[in-house]
């Protein structure tokens, strides 16, 4: 191994994709949902509030991740949520608070994640994860990141208030990310589009899920409150964390 390889790993500062990795970010995406309606419903806060609340921790801990010199799974996930959650409020205040609705916010936030990987890919010449070793490469991780969750919470939404509802609309993003893996398993269709293609899909089947939990039962939810389902999912992330075997991710040069 070269000294060049040494220090890309001793860089990293995100987990490798692994299954573990998939398991809590569904979770974290749900736990957004849940979190970011929390705030801004339940507290009656509104959108544009929460969004300021969740932005401005979404700023430290990517300050903060940005000036770690190795990878800590609870600030990487910390750093997740605080995304999922701004992602949730700023996609709701768009949809609602702007009046675009569901298809005019998801086609906005779709155009701000192509922006995004575009401004990434013709900076850095790459816009795989495993090329993420450099303070500005991170910022734009973070930011189509954070795109991405959002573009995921109006997509989630859109479809489930299209009428297939919530377990309908978990069913059909559950069935995309079917077709990913089977993609990622039987063709030869680039790794890193599948990456961003299942990154944004995981969001709004946490959007749908975090729906189904504290939605009516007669709008097919469970009726559970979500200050609740919100703590049970925190609970649920953070002993995935303790107990579940995660590692920084390499970088090897590998072509967009």
């Amino acid at each position: 191994m070269t000294s060049d390889r040494l220090a890309g790993e001793a860089l990293s500062k995100v987990p490798a994709v692994t299954l573990t990795f998939w398991l809590i970010k569904i979770a974290a995406t749900t736990l957004g949902e849940t979190g970011g309606d929390t705030v801004t419903m339940t507290m009656n806060l509104g959108y544009l509030v929460g969004t300021a609340i969740f932005a401005t921790l979404l700023v430290v801990f990517v300050a903060g991740q940005i000036a770690a010199k190795r990878f800590h799974p609870f600030l990487y996930w910390a750093t997740i949520i605080a995304s999922t959650t701004a992602g949730t409020t700023m996609a709701d205040f768009a949809d609602r608070s702007l009046g675009i609705g569901y298809p005019g916010g998801s086609i906005l936030l779709a155009t701000c994640v192509l922006a995004s990987l575009c401004a990434w890919y013709w900076t850095m010449g790459s816009v795989s994860v495993d090329t993420v070793c450099s303070p500005r490469a991170e910022i734009f991780y973070w930011i189509t990141i954070t795109f991405s969750q959002t573009l995921g919470t109006a997509l989630g939404d859109w479809i489930a208030d299209a009428g297939l509802g919530y377990e309908g609309g978990a069913l059909v993003f559950g069935l995309l990310l079917m077709l990913l893996i089977a993609l990622y398993r039987w063709t030869r269709v680039s790794r890193v589009l599948l990456f961003w293609a299942a990154f944004i899909l995981t969001r709004p089947l946490g959007a749908t899920l975090g729906d189904l939990f504290d939605k009516p039962v007669a709008q097919g939810g469970l009726n559970m409150s979500r200050p609740l389902a919100t703590a049970v999912l925190g609970a649920v992330i953070l002993l995935c964390i303790l107990l579940l075997p995660q590692r920084a991710g390499e970088h090897p040069r590998v072509e967009a």
